[in-house]
Parts: structure tokens; sequence; C-alpha cells
């Protein structure tokens, strides 16, 4: 029996009807109730654990590490996952199990016998150079030579498009016909950028449901056509937004924040500071380094237009973030709000990678990496394009600091009339009306096990 675990990031209960061929696949549809926090690494670790944040260890996208006095986002290490995956123990049973995990976050490391993601090459004169990690290494040449390089600035940034989700379809096909996986994760991340860009405004994310429904239909045909029962999952809803909450700004204001300038501009310096956020999407990771004012920073936030709520030692327990990861306070922005990382309070002292897609020099998500810069003319940025092809050393800084162009994020655990994540299935199954983020391990575990009872492998 062999299974495709698709996650198309971002399609909703209100979106699914505008992929009219990809639904037509599926005969189980249910709504799913995912985890809080709703962002991208913190999901994926509940479905590939079962567990909450509080147990599996993944908080958010990244955090502060206090060892170092630094933070890190996006980190790719599977060792970061503190909990078994659920094809662990499907890989006891049957030690001939196999696992290909493709583009799903903490990919290197892990238990699965395939893995490919994205690794850019940094060479010594500055210049990023797409590329990606694979498991085993010969993938990493084998994909590219057949496909070309891995479309990372089509991946992230302002060039964003359907060109990565495709690649990665592309990737999935190659290799179900090398490896025939018994459990093929795949990560399609199209529906993501608009979203951010502009909201779940169906005028404008139109054509990425077209183009998506096209990619996916035919990935489903191709899985379906080899005998591999899909499911189809999404991570979050994107909901509306129409104001940035600069939380940094207001804790630098009150004087717990504080900053060290340097030739780069000014950098936050987490070590020193007496408080500082860690910002998420909707959600920030409050770390109060000096506890005794730890009462003033909570009241502050709380007053601060924008916020929802700030959730204390007690609180975080009942939210399933109660971790050593977790910031001592944990900040939720409204529905129409989000968090921006931003702490500087003049723009012409932004440190350079401000205006840079720099997914690890920032201390907090970037969502304004996914526009051009408005002041910059087309010419402008097409010549910062081709010295990069050309490959000549330019510092690539065309993303403004704008916070308001953004208008979507996520960070909510949704519920109608929201609208909801999914977890669909090819196959009629019996599932609750409303699925929990933490039974999709046990769901794709338990069919494998009914599969082998009752002899269909």
């Amino acid at each position: 029996m062999k299974v495709a675990l698709l996650n198309v990031v971002g399609l909703t209960d209100q979106l699914l009807p505008y992929m009219k061929h990809t639904q037509s696949f599926f005969q189980t549809v249910r709504p799913l109730r995912t985890v809080f926090p709703a962002v991208t690494c913190s999901v994926q670790a509940t479905f590939m654990t079962g567990l909450l944040p509080k147990d599996h260890g993944i908080v958010g996208n990244g955090w502060y590490f206090p060892s170092l006095a630094q933070v890190w986002l996006w980190r790719q290490s599977n060792y970061l996952i503190q909990a078994p995956k659920f094809w662990d123990e499907l890989k006891q049973r049957d030690p001939s199990f196999k696992v290909a995990k493709l583009f799903w976050w903490f990919n290197m490391y892990s238990s699965a016998d395939i893995s490919v993601t994205p690794r850019p090459s940094y060479l010594a004169n500055g210049r990023k150079i797409p590329d990606i990690y694979t498991r085993p290494r010969w993938l990493r040449e084998a994909l590219q030579k057949k496909f070309g390089p891995f479309p990372l600035f089509r991946f992230w940034g302002p060039l964003a498009d359907i060109t990565s989700t495709r690649w990665i379809c592309q990737c999935a096909k190659y290799i179900w016909e090398n490896f025939k996986p018994h459990l093929n994760l795949v990560y399609l991340p199209h529906l993501d950028y608009n979203l951010q860009r502009f909201g779940p405004d169906l005028s404008r994310v139109q054509k990425d449901l077209e183009e998506l429904d096209e990619v996916v239909s035919d990935l489903i045909q191709f899985y379906l056509s080899q005998g591999v029962s899909v499911f189809l999952l999404s991570e979050y809803a994107i909901l509306p937004v129409s104001r940035p909450v600069h939380i940094n700004k207001v804790l630098r204001q009150a004087g717990f924040l504080e900053v060290h300038k340097n030739y780069v501009g000014e950098l936050l310096d987490a070590g020193a500071s007496s408080a500082f956020a860690v910002s998420d999407h909707q959600i920030a990771h409050v770390y109060v380094l000096n506890k005794e004012v730890l009462p003033e920073v909570k009241k502050l936030l709380e007053n601060l237009e924008g916020v929802e709520c700030v959730l204390g030692e007690e609180e975080k327990k009942q939210w399933g973030i109660h971790h050593p990861r977790s910031g001592d306070l944990v900040a939720l922005a409204k529905k129409d709000a989000w968090f921006t990382y931003y702490y500087w309070l003049d723009d012409q002292e932004a440190p350079d990678f401000a205006r840079t897609v720099d997914i690890h020099q920032k201390p907090g998500y970037d969502p304004v990496e996914l526009f051009f810069d408005p002041s910059l003319s087309s010419l402008q940025i097409f010549w910062k394009i081709l010295k990069q092809k050309l490959g000549f050393r330019t510092t690539f800084d065309v993303i403004p600091l704008k916070a308001e162009l953004v208008r979507g994020s996520h960070g909510w655990v949704t519920e109608p009339p929201d609208p909801t994540p999914l977890l669909l299935s090819t196959e009629e199954l019996s599932l609750p009306p409303l699925v929990e983020a933490t039974e999709v391990a046990k769901i794709i575990s338990t069919y494998f096990h009914t599969k082998r009872r009752t002899g269909q492998e």
C-alpha cells in the first residue's frame, strides 16, 4: 500500500471549490482544526508527530537561542523536533517501509529514506546560488540535471510564483518512478504567496487557484494511475489583514529593547535587551530577560493597538505552547493585524539586509520580502537581476520597508464561519466532522495498518 500526503499550503474550505479538477478526485473532505501557532513549522511538526508544540518543541518558525543570544528562524535540522515521527513506528514494524520527504520542513537528517529540500549555496564573494540538499546525495545532481536548477527565487521572494511548485511536482514524480516510496510527503507552496500579498481576495488569487489546480490535479492523476492513494491537507487559513503592529518598536521606545549600531546599520542586541519580540506572522514570542519588568511588559503589550491577547505562563499551558523555547510572553495579534520584526525607529538606520530577501539574518518573519520596492523602476530591478545572473557581486536590495503592503497573514486557529484548512482523501474514510491536526498522524498510520490487515499492500 502506498500513500501520497500532499501539503497544499493555504488551501481552505472557501477556496477548494475553485479548484474543480483537484476537488473531483476526493471522496472524503473534512475541515481541519490546526494548532496554535498556525505557522508552517509548528503545524508541520504536529502533522508529523501527532503532538502539540509544548511536546514536540517547534513553537514557531523560529525562536530565541539563549546560549547564543541570537534569534534563528527557518532551521532545517530534524534534530530540533523533540519527538518521533509517525512513520518511525511504521518502519519499525516493516523495515522495508520507505519514506520520501519532499520540501517538508525539518528535512535534514530525518528518518526519511529520501529527502529533498532547498539548500542555497553561499559563495565566499557573497553570491547566493539556488541549490538543494538531498538524500541520497546523488539525487542533488540528478534532479537538477533533469529539471534544471531548483528555482529558489521563485520559491520565496518578490518573484515567487507557480514555477517552484511545478518543479516540486516534477521532482515528486521522479522520486516515485525511481524509489516507489510507501509514503510520499510533498509540500506545494504556491497559494501562500498571493494570499499573503493580497489576502484571500478571489479577484486577486483566481489565477493562482487555476494554476495550482492544473499542477496538483496532474500530480494526483499520476499517483492514482500508479495505485497510490492520495491525502491532501493544508496547514492554516490566511486571513485578510489591514494593519501591521510594530511590537519591537514599542518595546524599544519603552526602553526594553537595545540595538547595536555598526556598518550594517542598527542590529537587534538580543542579549543586552530586557525584552524583545520574535515576530512570526500573527504571533510574537516575547523574551523578557529581566524578569523584574515582566508585568510591565505584559501590561504594555496588552494595551498595544492591534493585540488580541498576551499569554503568560498559565495561558501558554492552556494554548498548548508551554515549552522552554517559547517566549516568556506570547502575543497574538487581532485577526486583521500582524506583527513586524522592525525594531529601528528611523528607516535610515535599518540594517542593510532589511531591504533584501534574507530569511536567516532577520530576527523575525518578513512577508514584505514578497514585494518589489515600488519606488524602484522596472529598469532598476531588471539591472539588479541581470547583474546577479551574470555573476557580479551585488546587493539585491529591492525589498521595501512598507509593512502596510501585506494584506494576508496567519497564526490564528480558525473555525467556521472563518476559512478553515482541510484534510481530504481519495478514498471514503470514516472521520469526525472536524479533524484535529493532532489526529493526522494517527489517521495516516491507521490507514496503513488497516490496508495491511485486509491484505491491500
